[in-house]
């Protein structure tokens, strides 16, 4: 088990970008999967984005063009650029090990706010 912290949230114009961290309290370096996930008012936690612990990175449709994940496992740290960033990006942000089935594994965190005002 590991704990989580993410970081980097704000409030962003539209169009401006934001540098999410997640900060793991172990090493990553095992964990085949990291993932995004966010969740917006009244709304179901949705995964925006996963990155393989050899790079391959997945997007929701949602983000695809605009975010970009990464991870470093030396500092057992996962990041998400987000660029152009619109309204509906507005949710607290978190991120979390997942497993073959792309299952979180890990508790969670308490997330990071990213608001976009219009």
């Amino acid at each position: 088990q590991v704990q989580l912290m993410e970081s980097g949230g704000g409030l962003v114009q539209a169009g401006g970008s934001l540098t999410l961290s997640c900060a793991a309290s172990g090493s990553i370096l095992s964990i085949n999967v990291m993932g995004w996930y966010r969740q917006a008012p009244e709304k179901q936690r949705e995964l925006v984005a996963a990155i393989t612990s050899g790079g391959s990175a997945d997007y929701a449709n949602s983000v695809k063009g605009r975010f970009t994940i990464s991870r470093d496992n030396a500092k057992n740290t996962v990041y998400l650029q987000m660029n152009n960033l619109k309204p509906e990006d507005t949710a607290v942000y978190y991120c979390n090990a997942l497993n073959r089935y792309y299952v979180p594994t890990q508790g969670w965190g308490q997330g990071t706010q990213v608001t976009v005002s219009s």
